[in-house]
């Protein structure tokens, strides 16, 4: 299955044409598809009319650097300065967090996406694409974070993803710009970067999103298309029976595989259910290398459709937004 992106803030003939495709799953917005949150919701409200079967909409929404939707949404603070509040008050960073989560999901939930992207539970180890999106570098703290997360989305009806698994915080390169080598062994992995994402699992996120980095003493492919890291350790050894999403296939690290074609297969058959293809320009090769797949599973996704949606009033209506709006930009992070 895939799930794209998109050219604007309508769809097009060909977007359409795509959604008829027996293996898309859905579409992943962006600040290019965003005009207004009105726009964004008769956009979500079309390629669900456009679609034969039901799609997953998504969006990257973390909220600081990663803030897919601005104008009309909270402005939400990055994970980072979560942990320094933690340090001198773990009770109030936890509570935060959760409070961080629920709003985050209610204002997605409330234009009619039903998934972002989150959360991120790498740990904060100075990676070049992760910054200040981590929660902290210390494993057991990350944890305790990733189930306040989980549950907080949970709150508001979305599913929760944990991302980037086995763990991108701990190695300095951008995936998106760069192959990343992290030469670790599994002992160490397991007591440390895996240690958020069995909490998460444990908490019961529906959801993981692979890196694109290697573990060459692990073994010899990128995560995302390992059949050890997908079968041997994320299914068997944790106990995993949700969905598995790639990162998005057209980074600089994926092409490690080879082309499209290549890409895509080495992820499917690697045991991804999801294969993300966020540049529109890569879509129509996407979708005629998986011609040979025959229908998508869709049904594999309904765990991750979102609950309850309310619409934007009734969101408005909900006395917890300006609450935690208040707490969130009352300085909580300052000693």
């Amino acid at each position: 299955m895939l799930i794209f992106g998109i050219a604007g803030t309508e769809l097009t003939a060909q977007e359409r044409d795509w959604l008829q495709h027996p293996q898309a799953a859905g579409v992943i917005l962006f600040k290019r598809n965003f005009a207004s949150r009105q726009q964004v919701t008769e956009l979500a409200a079309a390629i669900r009319e456009a679609a034969p079967r039901p799609q997953l909409l998504c969006v990257d929404q973390e909220g600081g650097r990663v803030q897919r939707f601005v104008e009309g949404f909270t402005k939400l603070p990055a994970l980072a300065p979560f942990g320094p509040l933690h340090d001198r008050d773990p009770g109030a960073a936890l509570r935060l967090a959760h409070e961080h989560a629920w709003l985050m999901a209610s204002e997605v939930r409330a234009i009619g996406l039903d998934l972002s992207f989150a959360p991120v539970v790498d740990l904060g180890r100075g990676n070049l694409a992760i910054g200040d999106r981590a929660f902290h570098a210390d494993p057991q703290v990350v944890a305790a974070f990733t189930r306040a997360y989980v549950q907080g989305m949970h709150a508001a009806g979305m599913a929760a993803t944990l991302k980037h698994f086995p763990g991108h915080g701990s190695v300095l390169e951008d995936t998106h710009f760069d192959e990343a080598i992290d030469p670790r062994p599994l002992v160490v992995l397991e007591r440390e970067d895996l240690v958020p994402f069995a909490a998460g699992i444990e908490a019961g996120a529906e959801a993981v999103m692979l890196a694109h980095v290697t573990y060459p003493a692990i073994a010899p492919e990128p995560a995302g298309y390992s059949p050890f890291w997908l079968k041997d350790v994320l299914r068997d050894r944790m106990g995993f029976r949700g969905v598995a999403f790639s990162d998005d296939i057209g980074m600089a690290a994926a092409e490690s595989a080879g082309g499209i074609q290549a890409r895509i297969d080495a992820h499917l058959d690697a045991g991804c259910d999801v294969v993300l293809v966020c540049a529109p320009a890569l879509v129509e090769d996407s979708l005629k290398a998986c011609d040979h797949r025959g229908p998508a599973n869709t049904a594999a996704l309904t765990g991750l459709m979102g609950r309850g949606a309310l619409g934007w009033q009734g969101l408005l209506a909900d006395a917890r937004r300006p609450a935690i709006q208040s707490a969130l930009g009352a300085s909580p992070f300052i000693a």
